[in-house]
């Protein structure tokens, strides 16, 4: 009698799973051969349908299907009405079985297809991929399913929700999910306000476009509850447009440092107004290509470190000309400053030209190293990796000018002639030998700019005269000479500009930015840290 019960109970148990089992829960090969036999019709009305009946079928060679239906791989034999495909290898396998055809007809002919049908297999594909072991495939399949919202998705998305262990591809399922239940007129209104919420939570632009997209006459509730919920995503949006704005004006003043640092120093110690230093960038820029161009010809393998290479050559390259062009043109022209600016703007002539001459006019491809690419997000503010790595780049030669100014040899020889040279020569400075090096350190320091540059911007004979105003309005601006000045100025216009933008657009905010700081220095010509001295305040 015990037995009797305890097999009662069993069979009482299957009726009940089999009441609550999901219909598709498990594989159902009448489905694919279903899915198939529409296929093989080769109608558009009917291969879609028979495409949606493969994914329902949990075959294991399902995806494989829809993917060679989508590269006209998927076969028919239109004597038989069977189905074939062709698979990666190029054997011909039978779609039933997943079988090899030994002898595979010879009148095969690929499934037609048009715009509605690569709807459905683009999502259909969507769908198959979201219980693919790779987490990349599963994050682009859940991607996919959030743009086509798919109901016919859904089953798979709650079964693959279920199943996700790793919180961020769980987040990207949960949000598809919430696309297509939130699009699913005939879904409940719990089920619909529970969307709501993750596509709130999510806070995105797509988050936003798929709330909007409610139509009219949906529930009350519903529709406050969308409301509130854009009205929070847009704010939050908002915020985090201006944390990249002045992301934007941090990664802008970095660059606006490297180039005016040398300017700068040159500025600061010699009083010469340089207008060849946006070429000392340019020269920096086409060394970092001639290098580049050596590691793919040469040594492919070794590309990732060809900017290690770049950045002394590019000192050195302009470096050496900065000390040329100083002892060759410049230190005749000392207490003339008109006849120094004209002369500096011929010599940038002539370099422009000769670059024109060497590598042509038009732009010069600078790859970037492999661990400069890409992107990281921090909640919605987007940093790229070449822009935080230039800016990094330019703390390092600030605090490396910083050291070299205080603590060697050169750097209190150029502090004593920048204070009173009359005293410094009278010490035993050389000050003409303090003179070349220094214009040698900032036309150095330039061509190092121009490395950094050479991976956001265009490679061309005009790169510096791109940053040579904005060069000069940060040295002024911060006060001639002093280091800490052109930081301060340096990151103050490049938040300016970035800030600015959104509101007046670039044209005219550069010109506010410009009229405010004529006003500024008409107020306080020295700038922001006038440097001190007898020479100076004489």
């Amino acid at each position: 009698m015990s037995r009797l019960i305890r097999l009662c109970i069993v069979l009482a148990s299957l009726v009940a799973g089999l009441a609550i089992t999901p219909q598709r829960a498990v594989a159902a090969p009448e489905d694919l051969a279903a899915g198939l036999a529409l296929i093989a019709k080769d109608s558009f009305n009917d291969t879609i349908a028979g495409i949606d009946a493969i994914a329902r079928s949990g075959a294991p060679h399902s995806a494989a299907l829809v993917e060679a239906l989508q590269d006209r791989r998927l076969l028919i034999d239109t004597a038989n009405q069977k189905v074939f495909y062709r698979d990666a290898a190029g054997a011909v396998r039978d779609a039933q079985s997943n079988d090899v055809a030994a002898d595979p007809p010879a009148n095969l002919t690929a499934v037609r297809l048009n715009n509605r049908v690569r709807g459905a297999v683009n999502a259909a594909i969507g769908a198959l991929s979201l219980m693919n072991p790779d987490p990349v495939r599963r994050i682009q399949a859940a991607q996919a399913v959030m743009k086509s919202r798919d109901p016919a998705a859904l089953p798979v998305l709650e079964a693959a929700i279920a199943a996700e262990k790793i919180a961020n591809v769980r987040m990207e399922l949960q949000l598809a999910w919430a696309a297509v239940t939130f699009n699913k007129a005939d879904a409940s209104l719990d089920k619909r306000q529970e969307a709501v919420a993750l596509l709130r939570e999510a806070g995105t632009r797509d988050a936003v476009s798929i709330l909007r997209s409610l139509p009219a006459d949906a529930a009350t509730p519903l529709r406050e509850a969308t409301s509130s919920a854009i009205s929070s995503i847009e704010q939050r949006l908002a915020l985090w447009g201006y944390a990249q704005n002045i992301w934007y004006g941090v990664s802008l003043g970095s660059v606006l440092l490297i180039a005016a640092i040398g300017l700068a120093i040159t500025f600061g110690v010699m009083g010469v107004i340089n207008m060849a230093h946006g070429e000392m960038v340019m020269l920096g820029a086409y060394t970092t290509f001639v290098v580049q161009e050596f590691f793919r010809t040469s040594a492919p393998g070794l590309f990732d470190y060809s900017l290690a290479v770049a950045i002394p050559l590019a000192f050195l390259v302009a470096g050496g000309i900065g000390v040329a062009i100083e002892r060759g043109v410049i230190r005749h022209l000392y207490g003339r400053p008109l006849e120094t600016l004209l002369a500096t703007w011929g010599i940038s002539l002539i370099l422009q030209q000769a670059v024109r001459t060497t590598f042509g006019p038009t732009n010069r491809e600078v790859g970037t190293p492999q661990f400069m690419s890409g992107a990281m997000e921090v909640g919605g503010l987007v940093i790229t990796w070449n822009r935080l790595y230039i800016v990094i780049f330019a703390g390092l030669i600030f605090v490396g000018l910083l050291l070299a100014l205080r603590y060697t040899p050169l750097g209190l020889h150029m502090r004593a002639v920048t204070q009173n040279r009359r005293m410094a020569s009278s010490m035993g400075i050389r000050t003409g030998r303090v003179d070349a090096l220094t214009f040698g350190l900032g036309s150095g320091i330039a061509g190092l700019a121009g490395v950094a540059l050479s991976q956001i911007d265009n490679v061309s004979p005009n790169l510096g005269q791109s940053y040579i105003i904005d060069s000069f309005l940060v040295v002024v601006f911060g006060g001639v000479g002093n280091l800490w000045g052109t930081l301060v100025g340096a990151l103050s216009i490049g938040m300016a500009n970035k800030l600015l933008e959104p509101y007046a657009g670039a044209v005219l905010g550069k010109i506010v930015l410009l009229v405010a700081i004529i006003f500024f220095i008409q107020k306080r010509p020295r700038g922001l840290f006038a440097l001190k001295g007898r020479a100076v305040e004489a």
